[in-house]
């Protein structure tokens, strides 16, 4: 029996199982859930996990669609002349770059993805999945908006946001093949079919986007206000209050910045805090990431993202504010 043959008589489950799955459990559980169905709280979170798909999936389409061109038109000789020989130098010169992606962080895992598929290292477009949701000029914008007369905000989330995309993206250089990350190769020739490869990729992260924005929606729904202005005028528990927030709460960010200025009970490096985190990584972003580049890449990625983006804003928020 050849090799092709026992991949042929290997069971899977894909999209069509986990939609039946899905019909025969609301089947058979759809009567008990019927009272909270006509609750409150139902309907705010069917709102919220709403408001946060079509928020992102503009996004996450464009995203794609980059990604597929990258895959498509982009060659290995090109980045080679953009980017520098020396990959530590090329590391913050990737970090500089995602000044010039008008979008949020959920174009940025695709376009990633289709960046290391063209033969870039790992690092380097980790590094522009990082920097470019934080340091576009949409969120400059939008964060200058949101704080009128005070600069030294709009200054501190680039500085803060960059530094932590550069640190993260050393530290995976440094791992190597340590970092465990996978890449899925698009059908038809891995790329050359541009239809086919953004439909691939819409898809598979499409999922995942969808997963993150249930959890995010509920954790919005059912964490008690209360509990986020208890903890505001404490330095250490407010930080990690916000970033915990920006990780759960998902939102966008071009528009983080609204939320974070309508906080007044934080202190601005706590407020800090939750804009550099959110873009860097939300439950949103880590499932996207896991399905992406596989689960053993997401449990070291994740941490260590979360770890430097909190410190690097504290430090820079004590320094700035």
């Amino acid at each position: 029996m050849t090799e092709s043959q026992v991949e042929e008589r290997t069971p899977t489950f894909g999209q069509a199982e986990l939609v039946a799955v899905a019909v025969i459990t609301a089947m058979l559980v759809g009567g008990s859930l019927r009272e909270y169905a006509d609750g409150e709280a139902f309907r705010t979170w069917c709102t919220m996990f709403v408001a946060v798909v079509v928020q992102s999936t503009p996004f996450l389409l464009g995203g794609v669609l980059l990604s597929a061109a990258i895959a498509r038109f982009l060659s290995e000789g090109v980045l080679r002349r953009v980017l520098p020989a020396n990959p530590v130098l090329a590391v913050p010169v990737a970090g500089v770059a995602g000044v010039g992606l008008p979008g949020c962080e959920c174009a940025a895992v695709p376009i990633a993805d289709g960046l290391i598929r063209r033969g870039l290292r790992p690092a380097v477009a980790l590094t522009f999945l990082l920097a470019a949701p934080a340091i576009n000029p949409a969120v400059i914008v939008s964060t200058a908006v949101a704080f009128p007369g005070h600069p030294a905000m709009v200054a501190a989330r680039v500085l803060a946001s960059l530094v932590t995309a550069v640190l993260v993206g050393w530290w995976c250089l440094r791992r190597g093949e340590r970092l465990r990350l996978r890449t899925r190769a698009a059908p038809h020739d891995h790329g050359s079919d541009f239809v086919a490869t953004a439909r691939h990729d819409f898809l598979h992260a499409g999922g995942f986007l969808v997963a993150g924005a249930m959890i995010a929606a509920a954790i919005n729904t059912f964490v008690p206000r209360s509990v986020v202005d208890t903890v505001a005028g404490q330095a250490l528990v407010a930080a990690l209050t916000m970033a915990a927030f920006a990780f759960l709460a998902a939102l966008c960010s071009e528009s983080d910045a609204f939320i974070a200025a309508s906080m007044t009970a934080f202190s601005d490096t706590a407020k800090l805090v939750f804009l550099v985190v959110g873009p860097a990584m939300d439950v949103k972003l880590a499932a996207m990431e896991s399905g992406q580049f596989g689960a053993a890449f997401a449990r070291q990625f994740v941490p260590v993202v979360l770890t430097v983006a909190v410190a690097t804003a504290s430090l820079v928020g004590w320094w700035l504010l």
